[in-house]
Formats: structure tokens, sequence, C-alpha cells
């Protein structure tokens, strides 16, 4: 409203119908509710009235579809209801869900306002701010059809009857219905705002983006995994068996080749595919260790505590396999705590111990070292923070100077029965 071009625009036209449409849908729901309120009250006695109430108690639905569908006349964003989806087919399941529901009785406490008070205002609001200034301005066409071209009357209180003065009435009807666009806009957005705090409250728009935010970084870190099990399994049956077979290759050249500079060249092409083998497998086990996939969270762990440059004691007692999500992300916190035992810790000897319960696993790795881990220090932990906070679970690092440093990671997460995924 505060746009120059405001009156020249749509808006004040769009108000103007939302408030005109309240008016009218406001009259056919007080008709509506007082109509079947009093045949069911009237034929409650004999029992027949009881499904009449209960569509009254129901009546706030439509009408709250009703009014967010009208909200979209001077609101670009669109709203929907809160309205549960019932747990069974069928009109008994639609019917116990919608009354247990607060939103179906507070649909219904906007349905009775919308009859009893609203709609007055609405219709007050059009009359004042469009038909009297409209009347005005028409006020020469008044005074040349009804009156003859000798007088009429301005909003029925005043007499014209001189043509100056009916077009200087008409002059300020125009003038008074610019005012009025900007008082015509000021009522529909106070109406809308009313109506959005009790059927369709900004709140609960943002507490419905937020979860569906959560799920789509759940969607995203499963999809992301998944990609990461495919990368895998895709250099550990394509690319690493062609390297084995090179290696395979070359070592036997170097068997049927006299000693000489071919063969040097063949013992150095050998050695360095041999690296390079390597450095592919630590490649693969990085991205998505095979182990992991095929025999589970302990086995993968032990196996990684075997690989540190630290004696590792493992005490990890896990009766099922967690989640692909929540194991992946178990496994990387540990294997990067590892890393940063061997780097940094100076420590002589580490723990990894877990287990699950109350529905929720956890895992804590502990050193012997000299402490003072900053997580900010680029320790590699922030990233896996955020995945761990993608999954709904915390981590914890308490590592004060002198030591000892333990990493607490905790996941909600049900366990399933172990079993070989390698298929």
């Amino acid at each position: 409203m505060s746009r120059p071009g405001f009156l020249l625009s749509a808006w004040p036209w769009r108000a103007a119908a939302y408030l005109l449409t309240g008016a009218v849908s406001g009259v056919a729901t007080l008709v509506g509710i007082v109509t079947v309120a009093a045949v069911g009250g009237a034929l409650a006695l004999v029992l027949v009235g009881l499904p009449l109430l209960v569509v009254v108690a129901l009546t706030g639905i439509p009408v709250a579809e009703v009014e967010r569908r009208r909200l979209r006349l001077i609101d670009r964003d669109p709203v929907s209801g809160r309205h549960q989806v019932p747990t069974a087919p069928g009109l008994w399941a639609w019917l116990t869900t919608r009354l247990r529901e607060k939103w179906t009785w507070r649909e219904l406490g906007y349905a009775l306002l919308f009859a009893g008070l609203l709609w007055p205002v609405d219709a007050l609001a059009v009359t004042v701010a469009l038909l009297f200034p409209l009347s005005m301005v028409a006020t020469p066409l008044l005074m040349a059809t009804v009156g003859d071209g000798h007088e009429t009357k301005v909003l029925k209180q005043w007499t014209v009857t001189t043509w100056p003065t009916a077009f200087g009435v008409a002059v300020l009807g125009l003038f008074l219905l610019a005012l009025c666009a900007y008082l015509l806009g000021v009522t529909a957005g106070a109406r809308a705002e009313l109506t959005r705090l009790l059927i369709a409250s900004r709140e609960g728009e943002l507490d419905a983006k937020v979860v569906e935010l959560a799920r789509s970084r759940v969607r995203l870190v499963e999809a992301f995994e998944a990609e990461r099990r495919r990368i895998e399994r895709d250099l550990h049956d394509g690319a690493q068996q062609r390297l084995v077979a090179v290696t395979m290759a070359l070592g036997l050249a170097r068997l049927d080749v006299p000693p000489g500079p071919l063969a040097d060249q063949l013992t150095k092409a050998h050695e360095e595919a041999g690296k390079a083998l390597v450095e592919l497998r630590e490649l693969i086990h990085g991205i998505h260790p095979k182990v992991l996939t095929d025999y589970g969270l302990q086995a993968a762990i032990a196996d990684a505590a075997d690989r540190c440059a630290v004696p590792v004691e493992v005490h990890l007692e896990l009766p099922g396999r967690p989640t692909e999500a929540v194991e992946s992300a178990a496994y990387f916190v540990v294997c990067e705590a590892l890393a940063n035992v061997a780097k940094h810790s100076r420590a002589e000897r580490a723990q990894v111990r877990g287990g699950q319960r109350d529905g929720r696993l956890f895992l804590e790795v502990r050193d012997d070292g000299c402490g003072g881990a900053d997580p900010s220090a680029g320790s590699g932990l922030t990233g896996l923070a955020d995945r761990v906070s993608v999954l709904d679970g915390r981590l914890a690092l308490t590592s004060p100077p002198g030591g000892p440093t333990s990493l607490r990671v905790e996941f909600p997460c049900e366990l399933t029965e172990a079993a070989d995924r390698s298929a």
C-alpha cells in the first residue's frame, strides 16, 4: 500500500472483492448454521436430529476451507489446513478423526465468529468505503436521469439542485474514493491476518516447513549414502579388478623377460601398479568400506581399530544393525576420532565403547593423550557433527588440557536383525 501505484493497481479492487465475498459467504454461513442447528435441536428429542448436530460441529471445516481460498485474493502465499489424515478409509474413521482434532473445533469457533460478527464488519466496510463514494460520483448522472435535470439527493440526505454543485459532489466523491481505497486495503489486510491467525497461522506453516526441511535433509543424507555405496561398488568391481589384472599381467611379463633395461622398466611399472592398487583400495575404503555394508558396524569399527596406528580396544555389543544412514554416520565419526587420536593426541592407547539402549545407539571414543582438542581448529568433526544432527543425533567432545579426550555420539534408532547386506 505504500507504493505510489497502489491506486492504479488491482489491489484496491481485490480488497473490495475480498470484503464483499466475505459479506456474502458470512450471510450464507449464518443462515446455514442457524437452520441446521434449529432443525437438529428440534429433532434431537427423537434422536433423528443428532446427526444434524454433528453436522453443525463439522460446519467449520468447509467454512475454513472457503476462507483459506478467499485469502488468495489479497495474499500471494497459499495456505492449507492442518487436519490429520484418517488412519483408515471410510466415513467413520474420517468422522472420528475430525471430531478428536483441535483444529476442527478451532474452525467451528471461527465459523461462529464469522457468522455472528465478522461478516457485518465486511459489509459495513464495503458500504462506507465503496458504495458511498460511488454514489457521490454518480450524482450528475442521477440528476440527469432520476431528477430530470432539476434535483437529486446525495446519500439520501442532501438535496442538490444545481449542476455545479452536482459536479462538485462528484469530484469530492472521487477524492473520497481514492482515500477509501486505502481504507479497504487496511480493512482487508486486518481481516486476512485475523483469518490466518485463527485457522491458518503462520506459526503452523513455519512448523510444517521446519518438519519438511528436516525430512528433506534426511532424504539428502540417504541419497548421499546410496551414491557413496554405488561409487564404492563401481570402483571395487570395476577399476580395482582391472588394476589387479594389469598388476598380474606385469608380474607375469617380468618372469618372461630376461634381465636388462626392459626387465627394469617392467619391474618399475609393476611396483607403480601395486602402489596404485593400494591407494585405490584406501580410497574405496574411505568412500564406503565394503566390510560395513557386508558385516555391519561392529565388524567395520573393529577393522578400523586394527588399522589405527595407536592400539585400540573395542567393546561394542549390538544385537542387530542400525539403519544404513545411522550406521554410516556412526562409522565415519569413529574413524575420524581414531584418525585424530593417531595424528594429534600423542596417546598410547584408545578405547571404543558402545551399544544400544532405550532406542538410542551410543558410541564413545576415549584416549589417554594430551587433550586440548578443538573441533573448530579443523579436526574434521564439525562436518560430522552436522551430519549427526541431520539424523537427530548428538555429538559431544570433552578434551581438557592434559587429557583424557572423550568423544561421545548418540543416535535415535531401532536395531534390525543382523543380516548380510552384500546382496
